[in-house]
């Protein structure tokens, strides 16, 4: 009878410790819950959720070259959001990425690209394989970037002229804004006149991303 009783109160002790560890279970569950709504809420509100959850879950992927951007593009005097931009759309922040053409690393300069910057700023003793190095690909790709940049500066919106020079060579974007010497273009219009599917979806992509960053701020 004794043993009984002895058993009896070691099974209520057992339910009342196990009280304490399923109510500490479900706060647990809903802390977890409630971390997982904020954090897809937000990614919505951020204007591309998916982007978002993957700069979440692998942040040294997405934003190990900031300070980097940020240092060159204020050595060349261009947005370091336009330079990411880029960076995101060629390479998708792989530093080591080879293109079907040639071009080498996060930005996808070509070696013909990285000459010219090698020769304007006097490097010497260039090798086409310091591409794969992010500092030096970001100064060259970048270089390049603020002369397209600078070809367009009279028109009212630079950027899409730039990123279409970047991306099919500056005659072609000449051509697209209607051949040489000409006036004021507006940005739709150029935009329109692209007639490189893959050039216009490229431009459209990189100043989708840029706004991306503007909005929310950041980088």
């Amino acid at each position: 009878m004794l043993a009984e009783r002895n058993s009896v109160a070691r099974m209520e002790a057992c339910v009342i410790d196990a009280a304490p560890m399923r109510f500490v279970l479900k706060l647990l569950i809903c802390g977890l819950l409630a971390a997982g709504t904020g954090t897809a809420y937000l990614a919505f509100r951020s204007g591309d959720t998916v982007y978002t959850l993957y700069e979440w879950i692998s942040p040294a992927r997405f934003q190990q070259h900031d300070e980097l951007i940020r240092a060159v593009a204020a050595q060349y005097r261009v947005d370091p959001m336009l330079v990411k931009s880029v960076v995101w759309r060629e390479s998708s922040f792989d530093p080591r990425k080879y293109g079907s053409a040639g071009e080498r690393g996060l930005m996808q300069v070509t070696e013909r690209a990285a000459g010219e910057w090698a020769q304007d700023g006097k490097v010497e003793n260039f090798r086409v394989e310091e591409l794969f190095d992010p500092k030096v690909n970001l100064r060259a790709g970048t270089w390049y970037l603020a002369r397209a940049l600078g070809h367009w500066k009279n028109q009212v919106d630079p950027i899409p002229f730039a990123l279409a020079e970047y991306n099919a060579g500056a005659s072609r974007a000449q051509r697209w804004a209607g051949g040489e010497d000409v006036g004021i273009v507006p940005a739709t219009t150029f935009r329109n006149n692209i007639d490189f599917p893959g050039t216009r979806k490229y431009v459209d992509t990189v100043l989708a991303r840029l706004e991306f960053y503007k909005r929310r701020g950041r980088m």
